[in-house]
């Protein structure tokens, strides 16, 4: 009879496995591993998951947590727009640094390996964001002349965040960065976050 994780157990392996799944693809990633760096048997893991795919989406659902956090932190008031999007930015650039694998693993999500998870990991994910920037861009419009459809807007917005997160967590979009925007880019987060602000704030019709 299997004694039942506590919550710091279930976290350590769903940690453990973000790492396994972010380096070595889902197709790759070896639950034996996970078991032995987590501290557990393999039992343990296929009682709490039925399989390496279960596993793997528990994985997903459970990094999503920080992004639900990064969201709620942004609107937890009823800050201007422009505030908005300066904490979301700044709390995304500092929580890529912290969780480098998340992103890893979402990229890995929109590989070839992932396409049969596709369709519900999009819904998952993008039903948290696209609502919430929706309103955002809305919100943007009733104050300022912008003529652009305010989904169209979110769904920009989302991609730029998207990548800037990808360029701080994967080693090709890393290198990218650096070839655009100089070899020391990464040790400057606040040019990096000041200079995105800027940018979405003069899409919007904003003077900063």
């Amino acid at each position: 009879m299997y004694k039942k994780l506590d919550d710091n157990t279930i976290n350590t392996i769903l940690e453990t496995g973000i790492d396994e799944f972010a380096n070595k693809g889902l197709d790759r990633a070896n639950i034996n591993v996970i078991a032995k760096k987590s501290g557990v048997s393999v039992g343990v893991i296929y009682k709490y998951y039925k399989n390496k795919d279960s596993f793997f989406l528990a994985c997903v659902r459970h990094s999503l947590k920080l992004l639900e956090q990064v969201l709620n932190d942004a609107f937890s008031d009823d800050a201007d727009v422009m505030t908005c999007i300066r904490r979301i930015v700044y709390a995304l650039l500092e929580h890529s640094r912290k969780h480098k694998n998340y992103n890893v693993m979402y990229n890995e999500i929109t590989s070839g390996s992932c396409k049969r998870f596709a369709a519900v990991l999009a819904k998952e994910i993008e039903t948290r964001t696209a609502p919430v920037y929706e309103q955002l861009m809305e919100k943007s419009k009733q104050s300022k002349d912008v003529k652009i459809d305010s989904r169209m807007l979110a769904f920009f917005f989302d991609n730029l965040l998207m990548m800037l997160q990808f360029s701080y967590s994967c080693d090709y979009y890393r290198e990218r960065m650096k070839i655009y925007c100089g070899e020391n880019i990464m040790d400057n987060d606040e040019k990096v976050a000041e200079e995105f602000i800027r940018f979405i704030g003069g899409v919007l019709g904003y003077q900063l």
